[in-house]
């Protein structure tokens, strides 16, 4: 039995475009894989740590290779459960909608507490960094307003190309991505774009 732990990025819910697809990806999951266990993390209902004076004073610590306080180590144990909670997974799927070209502020924060060293990535002088979150595929539902896949608009995209280059920096090479956009077109064309969107993913859960 394997555990795919979904992240869920949108507060818009029922209105959500990625969060349908991504509902969609995980009927065709549950189908497939009817024993494994799915986790649910609404980024909007979970209190994540701050990273206040002393939970970045205990980060660098670890960057330094020297130990905690008490205080340090009680904000650090903080940022470590999340980080466990994360690696405990098998499998993962991620969705999200596009804000200000970027990712929203709720996964962003997330991504700062679970992209830590010793945790998901480490660096040698020899080697470099080298992401040890390993042999496990994620899965990401993107939604956008517009349309990024033009060479005019491409180097608008700070969503799709930025979470790829963090997933791959903490250590994921098995990453499949199902695009929904334009959003903003006319009812008819969102409603086609979603349902070529919701076939994607259904094809990627089948065998995920």
């Amino acid at each position: 039995m394997s555990k795919l732990l979904y992240i869920e990025s949108s507060p818009r819910k029922a209105r959500s475009k990625s969060i349908r697809v991504a509902n969609a990806f995980l009927d065709a999951y549950k189908s497939a894989n009817p024993d494994d266990e799915i986790l649910t993390i609404d980024l909007w209902k979970k209190k994540l740590p701050e990273f206040d004076g002393d939970t970045i004073d205990a980060k660098y610590q670890v960057l330094h290779g020297q130990g905690h306080d008490a205080s340090q180590a009680k904000a650090w144990q903080s940022v470590v459960d999340v980080i466990d909670e994360f690696k405990s997974a098998d499998k993962y799927l991620i969705s999200l909608p596009m804000w200000n070209f970027g990712i929203p502020y709720k996964l962003k924060h997330y991504i700062d507490v679970i992209a830590q060293p010793g945790q998901t990535f480490s660096f040698s002088p020899e080697t470099g960094y080298s992401g040890l979150v390993t042999g496990k595929p994620v899965a990401v539902v993107y939604a956008r307003g517009g349309a990024y896949g033009s060479e005019q608009t491409q180097g608008m995209d700070f969503q799709k190309t930025y979470l790829e280059l963090i997933l791959g920096f903490v250590g994921f090479t098995h990453i499949h991505s199902v695009v929904v956009e334009p959003t903003l077109a006319g009812p008819d064309d969102v409603a086609a774009t979603e349902a070529a969107a919701v076939q994607v993913a259904t094809e990627i859960a089948s065998t995920f």
